[in-house]
């Protein structure tokens, strides 16, 4: 049984994927769920409070905030594109989020950041938490952002934090590269309860991924958190093996954990793609 570890809890991004996922599963993490996006997305159900909220509106942003006990940020831009909506989103919109959380007393932030923040480095690599950020797109810069500015609000005003590095969070691995990036829906409420509950959080990043005997993260450096994951790619393997093509090794989607973000955005120099 989940325990009910906060009063109110804030997930913002209720109208994206991963919300709309985890919608019904939080509510087991608390008594009232507060849900926000910047789009409709359909009236109240029972213990739950609806704020349509552009993130880039500091103000909007603070009434948001007020009242809740934890946040769990999914909301902002989730793919790669323009520079501009991307610091209105991301950027902008998470400064606004932890200066709110900080006038409001919040004291602890589950913050979605991404396998974009380490994306270059190569799938035959495993990467520990203590690797240094290589962001793969503009997208995995304002993920990397976020690290940063959740840094220092735990730093100077205590605010915990756990960046969740999340992989690839669908129902089933749909690729090849999903065999090692993917999370099923109960592993990511797992982490997330984890997250909420653990008695000291502090200030940590943690790869958001099953059990896939396919790895390219090491999460041992954040064994305090408690994320056990019981979900695995594995049983997918024989039927995404059946219908997809072997990689072209020399494509640089295929050599980088990134994958096809490596291709979205300006074109690459730096790197040769046949896909380009």
């Amino acid at each position: 049984m989940t325990m009910k570890s906060h009063h109110t809890l804030l997930m913002t991004g209720a109208a994206g994927g991963l919300g709309v996922a985890m919608r019904d599963r939080l509510k087991a993490n608390c008594e009232v769920l507060r849900l926000s996006d910047v789009r409709d997305f359909g009236p109240a159900k029972n213990a739950e409070e609806i704020y349509l909220t552009d993130l880039a509106d500091a103000a909007a942003v603070d009434k948001m905030v007020q009242g809740v006990n934890a946040i769990v940020h999914f909301g902002g831009m989730s793919v790669e594109g323009p520079f501009e909506p991307i610091l209105q989103a991301n950027i902008l919109g998470v400064y606004n989020l932890y200066e709110a959380a900080r006038k409001h007393g919040v004291k602890r932030v589950l913050f979605a950041s991404s396998n974009h923040v380490t994306g270059f480095y190569k799938q035959s690599e495993t990467i520990t938490l203590n690797h240094p950020p290589r962001p793969d797109s503009l997208y995995g810069v304002s993920k990397a952002f976020g690290e940063d500015l959740s840094r220092m609000y735990f730093d100077r005003y205590g605010i915990e934090t756990a960046c969740l590095r999340i992989g690839s969070s669908f129902p089933e691995p749909k690729d090849r590269r999903m065999l090692a990036s993917w999370m099923s829906y109960d592993d990511l409420h797992r982490l997330i309860t984890a997250c909420l509950t653990t008695p000291v959080l502090g200030h940590t990043a943690i790869f958001g991924i099953s059990n896939n005997a396919v790895a390219w993260y090491d999460n041992s450096a954040a064994r305090h958190v408690g994320y056990v994951p019981k979900d695995s790619s594995d049983g997918y393997r024989d039927a995404i093996y059946a219908r997809t093509q072997a990689p072209d090794n020399t494509d640089p989607t295929a050599i980088y954990q990134g994958g096809a973000f490596l291709l979205a955005g300006e074109p690459m120099t730096a790197h040769k793609s046949s896909k380009q």
